[in-house]
């Protein structure tokens, strides 16, 4: 396939992650559609790209809604070749996990992949989406030292056993969404002709693509880094461990995985290392002369010891020999992270 006229459409592009591949495609020389949730926000986001005569793009107000993505398609359908579906909802701030987590997941995959095979079934030859480390496994599985995560690894949650709380229904949410894009291929591998890849992150850090987004918040995995910056000296922090990864890394993944043909099929499970927070502030003071003796310091250097006793194992060799490329460590990714997490605080 011809770089120069390759049309990708990237639903959700003004997010966290979807901004970087945005950005890192028009760099590769793709032609962008992006969906974003009002003319307002696209508006934004095309200033922000300089109106990069490459990028477009159209309103989905409502991933979850029925139909969500059918008007883009049916205007741009024949011009796509590439989908890569990274949004999703993200928040835990509800007790209706069906209602606000589950459902609008499966039906936001769901819709995409329906106006793909109604207005572009002849034109779309690769569809990446977004997944989670989360569909691969349980919270409890992620804190269970025996467990062992890999790229054929599934959450084992059910509908009904993922709705214990916010944390394990979002959890779930992310398997039911990715199952059903499977299972939409499988049914209607007659009718369409694209090749289907997942992109299942751990814990994403690293910097905003744009500094001014912060503003309008933070993503949920920066969201850990944020409050350990913002700590007090004898503050009591909460220990979060699991796989990281950088988003500059989430981001370059979602282009190799439809550029190389050996991807088509698989579950790119992105992680680089565990990490817990007491590392994260470990990092933050010895990198950050001024947090040092102002920030929470928890037990220096006992962070590898806690992920030996509260952390799964994760082996995604698989994908690091299917991209290709070498991942961020976890000392330059929390720097840039909190660095630029500092530069809006002064």
């Amino acid at each position: 396939m011809t770089i120069e006229k390759t049309t990708v459409f990237v639903s959700g592009a003004t997010g966290f992650i979807a901004s970087h591949v945005v950005e890192d495609l028009l760099k590769a020389g793709y032609k962008v559609i992006g969906s974003g949730r009002s003319q307002e926000k696209n508006e934004g986001l095309l200033k922000k790209f300089n109106n990069n005569p490459n990028l477009s793009m159209e309103i989905v107000e409502d991933i979850a809604a029925p139909n969500a993505f059918d008007k883009a398609f049916q205007r741009r359908g024949k011009e796509i070749k590439v989908v890569l579906h990274i949004a999703s909802p993200v928040h835990f701030n509800t007790t209706d996990f069906e209602k606000d987590l589950l459902i609008p997941a499966v039906n936001g995959t769901k819709s995409i992949l329906e106006a793909i095979k109604e207005y572009a079934a002849d034109t779309v030859e690769k569809v990446v989406i977004t997944s989670s480390v989360a569909a691969l496994a349980a919270p409890a599985d992620m804190q269970d030292v025996s467990s062992v995560v890999t790229e054929d690894s599934w959450n084992r949650d059910t509908w009904e056993s993922c709705q214990t709380n916010a944390i394990s229904a979002y959890c779930g949410s992310k398997k039911f969404a990715e199952k059903t894009a499977w299972d939409f291929l499988e049914a209607n591998k007659s009718t369409v002709k694209f090749t289907l890849s997942t992109i299942n992150p751990g814990f994403v850090f690293g910097p905003q693509l744009f500094t001014d987004s912060l503003k309008n918040g933070i993503n949920s995995s920066s969201a850990i880094i944020a409050k350990l910056v913002s700590s007090k000296v004898d503050d009591k922090f909460y220990n979060y461990s699991g796989p990281f990864i950088d988003v500059r890394d989430v981001s370059k993944a979602h282009l190799v995985a439809f550029e190389k043909p050996e991807c088509a099929g698989q579950r790119l499970f992105l992680c680089e290392d565990l990490f817990c927070s007491q590392e994260v502030l470990d990092i933050l003071n010895v990198e950050f002369p001024q947090l040092r003796g102002k920030i929470a310091a928890g037990e220096p250097g006992s962070g590898s010891s806690f992920l030996t006793k509260h952390s799964c194992k994760c082996d995604n060799s698989k994908t690091k020999k299917l991209l290709g490329f070498k991942f961020f460590n976890f000392k330059d990714c929390i720097v840039d992270t909190a660095s630029q997490l500092l530069e809006v605080q002064n």
